[in-house]
């Protein structure tokens, strides 16, 4: 029995030893390693400085400096219409690309307001209403001046999305299943509004000077709404726009006008009987003007 435990106790400390001496060797192995700190991940705020760093934000090559002979037109009693001139610059902080000529493009635009467009067929010698279109947006006044033809300095594409030629400025959603030839009643609003000068397309009216100055002139009609007229200047490089600008030009009615249209909106029922007033003092006077005349 002695024997047996003094052999079982031999076994374990040789195992405990044995053990020992593996845990020491590992120890001395790993401290006689060369320590090199693992790389962290980096944090998205790293991420995006040294993406910021590597590409950095282009801005715009060119830029447009505007402006215009007058931002304000007073309609009057004697008003028979305006000239807008629109001159400016193109701001550039490098040298002018070589590559395509620069276009300049100059859209002037009205209130826009929903038209309703009818339909008239001749029947049994009448002529009667019989569809009808609600065109959803339509500009009062549309113009639009190009320093070369339209197709050559704005791609359709382009046109697409800045939405230029008087076409595109006319937004009709759609109409029923049972009208036929939905789209004749835009063209139809296109047609009688360019008759009436409201609408027009102005090619090669732009002068472009060095590819840095511009200018143009934009007649505006009698028959004017009253709003703001927004004014855009595209710049166009190979069919495509590399620059945009907008302003307004605010169109109101001045003086007795603008104080005998506000009371037939704010105050109808005074401003009939003023109508009313003014009618009858009107038929007094040219009465009381033949009763001279007879006697005389």
């Amino acid at each position: 029995m002695l024997r047996c435990a003094i052999h079982r106790n031999h076994h374990v400390e040789v195992r405990s030893g044995w053990r020992r001496a593996s845990r020491r060797l590992c120890a001395a192995v790993f401290l006689a390693m060369p320590f090199t700190p693992l790389a962290s991940a980096p944090t998205a705020a790293q991420t995006v400085t040294s993406l910021a760093n590597s590409e950095p934000a282009a801005g715009p090559r060119e830029e447009v400096v505007l402006g215009l002979s007058q931002d304000r037109v007073a309609i009057t009693a004697n008003f028979d219409g305006s000239e807008i001139l629109i001159f400016g610059a193109v701001k550039r902080e490098a040298p002018i690309p070589q590559d395509d000529p620069l276009e300049v493009i100059v859209a002037v635009s009205g209130p826009a307001s929903p038209v309703m467009v009818r339909r008239k067929e001749k029947k049994l010698g009448i002529w009667v209403n019989t569809d009808s279109v609600l065109v959803d947006s339509a500009p009062s006044f549309y113009a639009v001046a190009t320093s070369a033809p339209l197709s050559q300095v704005l791609s359709d594409t382009e046109d697409l999305r800045y939405r230029v030629s008087v076409g595109r400025a006319i937004r009709s959603v759609g109409a029923g299943m049972h009208i036929r030839g939905a789209q004749q009643f835009a063209e139809a609003v296109i047609r009688i509004r360019s008759d009436n000068d409201l609408y027009s397309l102005r090619e090669n009216t732009v002068a472009v000077d060095q590819q840095t100055l511009f200018r143009t002139a934009i007649d505006m009609p009698a028959d004017l709404t009253e709003g703001a007229y927004s004014t855009r200047i595209l710049l166009t490089r190979g069919g495509s726009v590399v620059a945009q600008y907008e302003t307004s030009i605010d169109v109101r009615k001045v003086g007795l006008e603008r104080f005998l249209y506000a009371m037939s909106r704010e105050q109808p029922f005074l401003y009939g009987l003023m109508s009313l007033a003014i009618a009858i003092a009107a038929g007094w006077a040219a009465s009381a003007a033949f009763r001279l005349l007879r006697r005389s």
